[in-house]
């Protein structure tokens, strides 16, 4: 690819220089790139078109997010073809940049697969954001406008970038255009503090990505991929390398420790905000670690899978326990949020191992589990985030045990939220089972490692992996119950509304992917077979499928059918229903219910959010620091309080935020605020490198 800038045209145009690499007519390849830019350009303009009305929300909702759901819907639509066709890759220079490095683009299967993530939810995030956002003391319309559609085509520019300095400027807009949506409400104090601790951890980790962008171009100081891709590093940088992405890119995917910002920001966000940040900003972190450890880096070592595995477990394990004691229904969903990250980077992690012990078929098996997972989340999550905006602008509350029995007041979101709930939950024929189980499958063929220690410890991860997904139905049970289940525990409740119609047509669009995927996993598996083939080489397979099964590695051993499980469960229910009209029929006989022994029950008797995370706290209580206010047998005016905090947070952030204060007070000494004084530090100054120079 030629990098010459005497080649680049000086007119800005998305016609700009276009290189097409292993296609031979290039009348099919141009316009996938070029279309997907013409979005992205798109996105911006339906920004800025907001800023002609800045207070009108009619416009607003109902004109310019539809469009920016359009939009998401296109780009789904031309990566969906891309990966269909199995191209080979598309890049492109932009005359823009440095005088002597302009942007580069480059569309690949890998990329291609994080395109239609991005779409796909987009799609329906932005739907639903068309009916979510009402007036208030907030950000206005326009500018929300603007910071939202601003977010959308950074993360597209983040999964398109072919070079470093392209890919840190959509990097930081992304950060920056999050962290204004995050501070919406920005006259709440909690919601500054919560939007200063993101926007920090987002630039610590961006400093990390830039460090290891800088090990990885290995004294070329040619900052494209290509030249990366070709950079011969020593072990001991590539690892350096490696360590500082996982740690970059762990930031803004809230592995564990860095995952403090994760679930403070979703909290503080408006909801469709927090739906896109948890379902498509994540993936653009696990797109960063693929694009480094499997592209980028041409030296991988076992060590590295055994790392990132063991973080992804101890992430998941951390956000499904936290999760169960949660009363904050966005909080609840923040630590699941760090729950499936964690899986996934379990994926990527198992995926290194093998492929770094010379195993690509179960290599593929792990990566394509990884992908799975996060096309998963990105829906079943954003369904979740979503459903919680609808039931906070109907009844005012986020706390738990405020809530109670919406389902006879929101049937419509109480629906959707159930398929979301079951898909998160990892059960059949959902979409969150298919990616579980893959993963599982994976986990049964760690014992053809050749490492003895890897052998003896790696199937311990199939047992976290069990334990993780009992915690997380465990949560969801809580998370669903407690809001739509039983009775009402607060008499405001009865004034509750469903969601309006804009609102119900983007949950259904998620809930309507949850099952589409969970009956016909192949459709996504062929799409993450492309990426795996590419990614891998073309010694990994592709895994088997058909219109009714997937077979990860062989019929004998293994395989699934989500349609021929879902026809067995219509067909069970089907004539259950039958035999019982027909068998039993005027048989039926309706009366109140058993009560117990206690016929004076009220709302205030039902199971609340503390008492099911009670369990979780006690098996799991060296995770927590709490604190109890109980009260005595003789009190008057009894009060039970309990406050859960991170360990972490004390351990690790207050002593380093402590350590940073200090510093910056002894650097305030400096500050004498006399001319002598800075006379005399530039005096000094000057001695010293005069004796530096001679």
């Amino acid at each position: 690819m030629a990098s010459s800038p005497r080649g680049i045209r000086s007119r800005f145009s998305l016609n700009a220089h276009l290189y097409i690499s292993g296609i031979t007519s290039s009348a099919i390849a141009v316009p996938a790139l070029r279309l997907l830019l013409i979005v992205v350009a798109f996105w911006i303009v339906l920004g800025l078109a907001g800023l002609v009305r800045p207070c009108s929300l009619r416009v607003v909702a109902h004109l310019l997010f539809p469009l920016g759901a359009a939009g998401c819907l296109s780009v789904a639509l031309v990566a969906g073809v891309f990966l269909a066709a199995n191209r080979m890759s598309e890049v492109m220079i932009l005359p823009l940049g440095l005088p002597s490095l302009p942007f580069h683009l480059r569309l690949d299967t890998l990329s291609a697969f994080f395109l239609l993530l991005l779409g796909i939810a987009g799609t329906g995030i932005s739907t639903f954001a068309a009916g979510y956002f009402r007036s208030g003391v907030g950000t206005a319309p326009a500018l929300l406008c603007l910071q939202y559609h601003v977010f959308l085509a950074s993360m597209a520019i983040v999964i398109l970038a072919d070079d470093a300095y392209l890919f840190m400027v959509a990097w930081e807009t992304m950060a920056l255009s999050s962290y204004f949506l995050v501070t919406s409400q920005h006259r709440i104090p909690e919601i500054r503090r919560a939007g200063f601790l993101y926007l920090l951890m987002a630039h610590l980790g961006a400093i990390c990505i830039l460090l290891c962008f800088g090990v990885m171009q290995g004294g070329s100081w040619q900052f494209t991929f290509d030249a990366m891709r070709g950079a011969s590093l020593t072990p001991f940088w590539a690892s350096a390398a490696f360590l500082l992405a996982l740690v970059g890119f762990g930031a803004k995917a809230g592995l564990v420790p860095m995952h403090a910002w994760l679930p403070e920001a979703h909290p503080a966000a408006p909801s469709p905000v927090s739906a896109m940040m948890s379902g498509i900003m994540l993936k653009t972190a696990v797109y960063g670690m693929l694009r480094i450890s499997f592209d980028l880096l041409h030296v991988r070592f076992w060590q590295w899978g055994a790392l990132m595995l063991a973080m992804g477990l101890f992430s998941a394990l951390y956000g499904a326990i936290f999760a169960a004691v949660q009363t904050d229904m966005k909080r609840l969903l923040a630590y699941s949020s760090i729950e499936n990250i964690g899986i996934i980077f379990t994926g990527i992690g198992l995926a290194l191992l093998f492929e770094t012990c010379h195993l690509p078929l179960f290599a593929a098996l792990a990566l394509s589990a990884a992908l799975i997972h996060s096309l998963n989340h990105s829906l079943f999550k954003s369904l979740l985030f979503l459903a919680t905006g609808s039931v906070l602008h109907a009844t005012n509350q986020r706390s738990l045990g405020k809530l109670g029995g919406l389902i006879r007041r929101m049937p419509w979101v109480a629906t959707l939220a159930l398929v979301g709930t079951l898909a998160i939950a990892g059960l059949p024929p959902l979409n969150g089972f298919v990616s579980e189980w893959l993963l599982l499958q994976s986990f049964l063929f760690t014992p053809q490692l050749p490492h003895a220690f890897l052998n003896m410890l790696v199937p311990l991860g199939a047992a976290a992996l069990a334990l993780i997904v009992a915690l997380s139905a465990y949560v969801m049970v809580k998370f669903y119950g407690v809001i739509f289940l039983g009775q009402p525990r607060e008499a405001s409740l009865g004034h509750a509304h469903d969601a309006n119609w804009l609102e119900r047509l983007g949950l259904g669009w998620l809930a309507f992917g949850c099952i589409a995927i969970g009956i016909q996993p192949q459709i996504v598996l062929r799409a993450a077979g492309a990426v795996t083939g590419r990614v891998l080489g073309g010694a990994a397979v592709s895994l088997r499928s058909s219109i009714w099964t997937i077979v990860p590695i062989a019929p004998g051993q293994a395989s699934y059918s989500g349609l021929i499980l879902l026809l067995g469960i219509v067909g069970v229910v089907g004539i259950t229903f039958v035999l019982v009209r027909f068998l039993a029929h005027g048989r039926m006989r309706r009366t109140d219910p058993w009560d117990c022994g206690y016929p004076w029950q009220t709302p205030r008797m039902q199971d609340t959010a503390e008492g099911l995370g009670q369990p979780i706290r006690h098996m799991f209580g060296a995770f927590f620091r709490m604190e109890r206010e109980l009260p005595s047998p003789s009190d008057v005016n009894p009060r039970y309080r309990i406050h859960i905090e991170d360990r972490l947070w004390r351990a690790l952030y207050l002593p380093m935020a402590r350590g940073v204060q200090r510093l910056a007070d002894m650097a305030g000494l400096l500050q004498g605020g006399r001319l002598a004084i800075y006379l005399l530090y530039s005096f000094l100054t000057l001695i010293v490198l005069l004796v530096f120079v001679l």
